[in-house]
């Protein structure tokens, strides 16, 4: 997945699973939308999802002070380059350039 449709996703998810509608991606989510621990919980199950991979306890705890949708998007985007690693899928894994 290429970093646009990583951001494209995470969107997509916000808007279905939170109804939070085309957050600014430098807003704090916790303070301007109320985005809890339980929401950022559900949403690591998302991230889980999109990525069809577990997360490790680590992984989790590392994700608890993202407060924006560009840090959730360089997060996610640097799981799936760490599987695309693990798995020696090569560079056809994961594109994280263009926009």
């Amino acid at each position: 997945m290429r970093r646009d449709a990583i951001e494209s996703a995470i969107l997509k998810i916000f808007a279905e699973k939170f109804e939070i509608e085309a957050p600014g991606v430098d807003d704090d989510l916790r303070d301007g939308y109320e985005f809890d621990s339980i929401d950022a919980i559900e949403l690591l199950h998302e991230i889980e999802i999109m990525l069809d991979t577990q997360l490790t306890r680590a992984e989790k705890k590392n994700a608890m002070e993202i407060r924006t949708i560009n840090q959730i998007v360089s997060y996610t985007v640097a799981l799936a380059t760490a599987r695309c690693q693990m798995d020696s899928a090569g560079p056809e894994c994961l594109s994280t350039t263009g926009q």
